[in-house]
């Protein structure tokens, strides 16, 4: 992922895309066609592109284990629809 945060939440994503999860490079803030042109190569076929790639199917995996049918957030889900949701008075 390529970040260019500029305000509100955007700089908390870019340090946790780029820094946190190892999933994005960030853009500079006097950004050139070359470097955008530079990054994306990179992120396409350079060995910087290669290890997120990695990276990013290991958060996938992650995903998927937490969503699956008795996963963390599949629990949390039924936990919060039973305690709020459907709670009797």
């Amino acid at each position: 992922m390529l970040c260019w945060p500029f305000f509100a939440d955007q700089p908390t994503n870019s340090y946790y895309t780029c820094n946190r999860w190892g999933i994005g490079m960030e853009i500079n803030n006097d950004v050139k066609r070359e470097d955008v042109e530079n990054l994306v190569k990179e992120l396409m076929e350079g060995e910087k592109g290669k290890k997120m790639k990695i990276k990013a199917l290991e958060w996938k995996k992650l995903a998927e284990e937490a969503t699956a049918p008795h996963g963390s957030s599949a629990t949390n889900l039924d936990k919060l629809v039973n305690q709020v949701l459907l709670r009797k008075q």
